[in-house]
């Protein structure tokens, strides 16, 4: 069954995006070398050129990454992540005459401000939000925040986790995170929310999230289903290599779509906005390109 997400607007500093509308794509650059995928580069100029090529795919949002979100690599140091991320912030907007939104992957709070100065529409938090201070530093510089659901710190396996009702947890998070965001002055038009497929959470719950996806609508916040080459997708189709799934990747898209999401998270930008184009001929929806 088809869920209509419900009229919400998204704030990003001087952007203001009015959904329903049709799917926003958001496409991964990874300035590492050690992505999952096999897609990071440590080169600047060849992570704007991969920018470049995503946003002539379709993509309306670059999200970039310096530090690998693996359990099984050492985090990077704070100083680091600001290094490999400041060239490519600062000559982002330049590398494009009409530059697609900017979202910041991180989920250190001294990362994200000592990089908004320079740029950045969206911080990606795959942290969970454990304290309010990334939401403060969004309300300080206008960048609309992603609240990615996990629990316990970053970058450390959590597959002892289970979940007895995975939606209803879902939901009982985002209030509360919701609630902090908003005690910490951040704006509810300033935020997005991510489920975190694969994010502590086994085959059977990431498979409920997407049968499921239509009760975090209610939120009436755009939600963001990070739908690209996950493990949950490697489980179900016995396929070990990241990089070959993408048919399973375009699948959960449309899963998603068709309950109400409104951004995918995608390594392969040009199937995705494809998928995306294809399905809102169906359904109806606007075509509409411009943010």
């Amino acid at each position: 069954m088809r869920v209509d997400p419900p009229p919400c607007t998204l704030v990003c500093r001087d952007r203001v995006i009015a959904f329903p509308r049709r799917p926003l794509i958001m496409g991964i650059v990874n300035i590492n070398d050690d992505s999952f995928s096999g897609d990071g580069t440590l080169d600047v100029r060849q992570a704007l050129e991969a920018a470049r090529k995503m946003v002539g795919q379709g993509a309306d949002i670059i999200d970039v990454g310096a530090e690998s979100a693996r359990t099984n690599r050492t985090a990077i140091s704070v100083e680091e992540e600001l290094d490999r991320l400041r060239p490519f912030v600062r000559a982002f907007a330049d590398t494009f005459l009409e530059p697609p939104l900017l979202s910041i992957n991180t989920w250190r709070p001294e990362v994200a401000r000592g990089i908004l100065p320079d740029g950045g529409d969206i911080l990606n938090d795959m942290g969970g939000l454990p304290t309010d201070e990334n939401a403060r530093i969004c309300a300080d510089f206008g960048a609309a925040l992603l609240i990615m659901h996990s629990v316990g710190e970053p970058k450390v396996p959590h597959f002892e986790v289970q979940w007895d009702d995975p939606i209803r947890s879902l939901c009982e998070f985002f209030e509360q995170k919701l609630a902090l965001a908003a005690a910490a002055g951040l704006s509810e038009s300033a935020t997005i929310l991510d489920p975190g497929i694969d994010f502590a959470k086994q085959r059977d719950a990431n498979l409920t999230i997407y049968a499921e996806l239509g009760k975090l609508v209610d939120f009436q916040r755009p939600v963001l289903v990070p739908v690209s080459r996950k493990t949950v997708i490697g489980d179900v189709l016995g396929i070990a290599d990241p990089t070959q799934r993408d048919a399973g990747t375009i699948a959960c898209l449309v899963a998603a779509q068709l309950r109400g999401a409104s951004i995918f998270r995608v390594h392969n930008v040009a199937a995705a906005a494809q998928a995306v184009k294809i399905l809102n001929y169906f359904g109806g929806c606007q075509l509409e390109k411009s943010l």
